[in-house]
């Protein structure tokens, strides 16, 4: 069994049926990132050198032909660079600039036909009007994720390739802050399918999944 699994709980995650108000007991103050606005853009982008390092395997004979070049997603994006630029007409906004500098794996073959990778980076400039919240003892972030695709490029110099990709972008205008929230309360997590050669470890049965914060008593 599972949160999903032959799970009729009404204490679980998931759609909700019937009244949402239902079953809400109190509210409940985390710490969390808020979003405050986002945006989200596709390009092309033509002509994009490419230097190639650290290949794998090392020294692949030259020329090298191109095959691709991608980052994962959830590689580290690096920002840099960010102006936050009010405008004069409606101050909750600004034009929000940045580069934007995103890793990648380079995908090769050699002239001995042994297919290889090697990393680089490629850097953009962005900008886009935002809503940025006014100045506050807790600041305001810009997050960026972002997704580099090519399977189109040549190679130019040694140890480089000019490349065409298509790019993807989402802008995230974020701060991290304490939110009170409506909550049904703790979940009732379900045991695990049994194990027939598992033994349950003694000691630990009797003890609360969760904290428990009585306020019967009070100051």
């Amino acid at each position: 069994m599972s949160f999903y699994i032959n799970n009729t709980n009404p204490n679980r995650p998931g759609p909700i049926c019937g009244n949402p108000l239902n079953g809400i007991c109190e509210k409940v103050l985390i710490e969390t990132t808020k979003v405050f606005d986002a945006c989200v853009s596709q390009t092309t982008e033509t002509g994009v050198i490419l230097p190639v390092t650290a290949f794998n395997p090392a020294s692949p004979a030259l020329p090298l032909t191109y095959i691709s070049a991608t980052n994962q997603i959830g590689s580290d994006i690096t920002v840099s660079d960010i102006v936050i630029d009010r405008l004069d007409t409606t101050s909750n906004y600004a034009n929000v600039s940045m580069n934007i500098t995103i890793p990648l794996t380079v995908t090769y073959r050699d002239a001995n036909g042994v297919v290889g990778t090697g990393t680089s980076s490629i850097t953009i400039s962005k900008s886009a009007v935002l809503f940025v919240p006014q100045p506050s003892f807790t600041p305001v972030d810009i997050k960026v994720n972002a997704v580099f695709n090519s399977t189109i490029g040549s190679y130019t110099s040694e140890n480089t390739f000019t490349v065409t990709g298509c790019l993807q972008i989402i802008v995230k205008v974020v701060a991290v802050v304490d939110l009170l929230v409506p909550s049904y309360g703790y979940p009732v997590i379900p045991p695990c399918q049994a194990c027939p050669t598992c033994n349950a470890c003694p000691g630990l049965s009797d003890l609360p999944l969760y904290p428990t914060a009585s306020q019967t008593n009070r100051f």
